[in-house]
């Protein structure tokens, strides 16, 4: 509601609506935002703590990633809403990191309370945190170390490239996704995993295409027995009576891809047919028969020896297939059937008539159904259309095989972001405490508020080594003092960072310690542009829709 002098008050909102506006407002959407931070806090590290979370449906959650914590959290209060939006983001873009953007996201705005109560305009603070990160952006691009030349070997042609070098470049690559894996409830495991997601990356073509890695997850035996599969590969459906006597390996095989029933089905539509005669019910009674007795005729005439259908495939098709040595499979989930037809050159097809044979059909060198764990799984190997992989992960519970399906797609994720943008810097806080060093010592070549802001930035920068040092049982304040001291005094030392095991500075690119810069890069831009964000908001309005129609107006 307004009022203008001699005038009478103008109502502007319903009476249910809330209004919060002014400083006091963005100050409680940084209290909001500290909390969730709190939350991830303690998870950061290879010394990190984890979470479990009970979900409304009882589902319990075990994990330490930050984008899967946070979604569900389910987050409600809107503005710490974009701490959980930019994990996801994070998660999506790189894979991971997402513990450390909303970390260094809620930092740069507790940095900012600060000066908003001091009196610095909001307008004033985002202007000189968008500077801060124009500069460490074109600073890491300076430092960062371009492996470019190390991994072209390996979609060089085999026979130029010596196994020497191929081994060199697979261990680079290990190295990135072992440091994703070092935090995660994997990690006692990270060298056996991260062969695993080097090798699913390497087995795909040169578009990288991550739909075509599928990972399968089955209860029982021990973690190491998770293997690698250079093919597709899926959980056997549901079948009927007669599948047993189908064939369980074929040689070059021709495969055929159905979104098509093949079942009798019980008419439903309320119709009324009148006969004259026992014959004339009989013939409506072999009508369907006939029907699908047609379809099967025309499936086994193209030559195909594997059948898989989107639909259920009933047991007189089951039966009449294994009578003619050919194997099938229904109601095989849509992502299975896509990649099963991307890598054996087939195409779905929705009808059995006027089939373009040569089109429709696919090949592949084996199929075969085997046995994993209490489960049989259909696998596809030699592909030559387009090549896949197939991860089979082993484990005691369905909520540690959950998180290590979670930590794998983050080291593949690694690997894959590795090889299309082939530049490294060091982890373990080294490349934050560089750049932290880099802004205060550019600050003060700034006159102005601007120059406090800057410093600000860059203290923000160290919340990362700081909380790995807590995480892991150290005195932070102890050994940032020693990092600082080590950065300042030599260019040389500027890999360094926080040794998690004896608590002292260590040269983190010469212990392996690597990640992508892309990580690093977009942690930062994401982060800053959420912390700008938050403190660009000045009101918040809350409507309580008290009926539908003010819902859907």
């Amino acid at each position: 509601m307004a009022q203008v002098s001699g005038y009478p008050p103008i109502i502007i909102l319903k009476d249910d609506v809330d209004a919060s506006q002014g400083i006091g407002q963005i100050i409680s959407n940084i209290n909001a935002c500290e909390q969730v931070v709190e939350v991830l806090h303690s998870t950061l590290g290879p010394r990190g703590m984890d979470k479990l979370i009970q979900g409304s449906d009882g589902k319990v959650t075990i994990s330490n990633d930050g984008a899967t914590i946070l979604r569900v959290l389910e987050v409600v209060h809107p503005a710490a809403r974009l701490l959980a939006d930019i994990a996801k983001s994070q998660d999506e873009e790189v894979g991971d990191g997402t513990t450390s953007v909303v970390l260094l996201a809620g930092e740069l705005l507790r940095q900012a309370k600060g000066f908003l109560e001091d009196g610095v305009h909001p307008r004033v603070i985002i202007y000189a945190y968008r500077e801060a990160h124009r500069m460490i952006s074109e600073r890491l691009k300076q430092i960062a170390v371009d492996v470019s030349g190390q991994l072209k070997v390996l979609r060089a042609d085999p026979e130029r490239v010596s196994t020497e070098e191929r081994e060199a470049a697979r261990a680079l690559l290990q190295r990135c996704a072992g440091t994703a894996l070092n935090s995660k409830l994997i990690a006692q495991y990270r060298e056996f995993f991260a062969g695993i997601a080097v090798d699913a990356v390497l087995a795909l073509d040169d578009d990288l295409d991550l739909d075509m890695i599928g990972v399968k997850k089955v209860n029982g035996g021990s973690v190491t027995d998770s293997c690698l599969v250079a093919g597709v590969g899926f959980k056997k459906t549901f079948s009927y009576a007669g599948f047993e006597q189908q064939p369980k390996k074929i040689h070059q095989p021709k495969i055929l891809l159905l979104n098509l029933e093949l079942e009798l089905k019980s008419e439903k539509e309320n119709a009324e047919v009148r006969v004259q005669s026992a014959a004339a019910y009989q013939q409506i009674v072999d009508a369907e028969w006939n029907i699908i007795y047609e379809k099967l005729e025309k499936i086994v005439a193209t030559g195909a020896r594997v059948v898989l259908s989107r639909l259920a495939i009933g047991d007189l098709a089951t039966q009449y297939f294994a009578d003619r040595g050919v194997f099938c499979a229904g109601r095989v989930p849509d992502a299975d059937l896509q990649r099963v037809a991307r890598a054996v050159g087939a195409r779905v097809q929705t009808t059995v008539h006027d089939m373009r044979v040569e089109e429709a059909l696919g090949t592949c060198e084996w199929f075969e159904e085997r046995q994993v764990g209490a489960e049989r799984f259909n696998f596809f190997t030699g592909c030559k259309e387009a090549r896949s992989a197939t991860i089979l992960l082993r484990g005691g519970s369905e909520q540690f095989l959950d998180e290590t399906e979670r930590s794998l797609h983050d080291a593949i994720m690694i690997v894959r972001r590795t090889l299309k943008y082939p530049e490294l810097v060091a982890g373990g806080g080294a490349v934050e405490m560089e750049l932290s060093k880099f802004l205060r010592e550019r600050s003060r070549h700034i006159q102005g508020k601007a120059q406090l802001l800057l410093a600000a930035y860059g203290k923000a920068l160290e919340t990362i080594p700081r909380t790995l040092c807590e995480n892991a049982g150290f005195d932070a304040t102890d050994l940032l003092n020693k990092l600082r001291a080590k950065h300042a005094t030599s260019d040389e030392n500027l890999w360094f960072g926080a040794n998690l095991e004896t608590g002292e500075p260590q040269d983190c690119w010469q212990n392996y310690v690597w990640e992508p810069v892309l990580i690093r890069a977009n942690a930062f831009a994401s982060a800053t542009e959420a912390a700008c964000t938050i403190l660009s908001i000045d009101e918040t309005l809350k409507t309580e829709t008290s009926d539908k129609n003010d819902a859907i107006r």
